[in-house]
């Protein structure tokens, strides 16, 4: 199984200093790239991933904890979230690893790794065992920290029809007079996706708002309808 500095290596010799600059720059990111680009990163990783192969659930996590909390470039930290989603680590995604899926969006604190984590990561947890993660979910649309609430928000984007609509609408209504564009964003980017399925309830729904949701969110949310 590859280390994190054996991934360095290979993710510096593949790497591209101009491009790393321009990934950079438009990520507004403190931390550097290698210069990888998406579909070259997938492919180097590919064989890494076929091979992974962690013992148990705290050898996942402690591989994942170890690549992420070791990054000093920001493709470390998507083959650390690839490794997080692993197909072996399928029947872990449940309420115990809430914990590790919070430290990536505390810690990543972007829209490029919270949003993977919250809709790949933190969704797989909701599907998997409700109850459970519902209660922390809940908890997280009130939390101090902003990209945890913003995961609140669009952890069910990809849940189609299985939408909890009574936990989308907590987590809307809580983050409702928060003035953050990431907030603002969130609620309108879940309610347009949710759009797809129920299009006639989140139009009721927009409009019984009002005055409370924001011009961004509504526009979002309306985009489609």
């Amino acid at each position: 199984m590859i280390t994190l500095g054996q991934l360095r290596t290979e993710l510096a010799a593949a790497g591209d200093p101009q491009k790393a600059e321009q990934q950079q720059r438009y990520m507004k990111s403190a931390m550097p790239y290698h210069g990888v680009a998406a579909p070259e990163l997938r492919a180097l990783l590919r064989p890494h991933l076929r091979a992974f192969a962690p013992a148990d659930r705290a050898d996942w996590e402690r591989t994942v904890r170890t690549f992420w909390d070791g990054a000093t470039h920001r493709e470390e930290w998507y083959a650390a979230i690839a490794l997080a989603r692993h197909r072996s680590a399928r029947d872990w995604q449940d309420a115990a690893s809430l914990d590790l899926h919070r430290h990536l969006v505390v810690t990543g604190a972007w829209w490029d790794v919270v949003d993977e984590t919250a809709q790949n990561l933190v969704g797989a947890c909701l599907l998997a065992d409700r109850s459970r993660v519902t209660e922390v979910v809940r908890r997280w649309a009130v939390d101090d920290d902003l990209w945890v609430r913003r995961t609140s928000v669009i952890c069910q984007i990809a849940h189609g029809p299985d939408v909890d609509r009574d936990l989308l609408t907590h987590a809307i209504e809580c983050n409702l007079d928060d003035p953050s564009f990431w907030l603002r964003k969130a609620i309108g980017w879940a309610l347009r996706q949710h759009a797809r399925v129920d299009p006639a309830w989140v139009r009721a729904y927009v409009d019984a708002l009002g005055d409370r949701l924001s011009g961004l969110s509504r526009r979002e949310a309306t985009k489609h309808l």
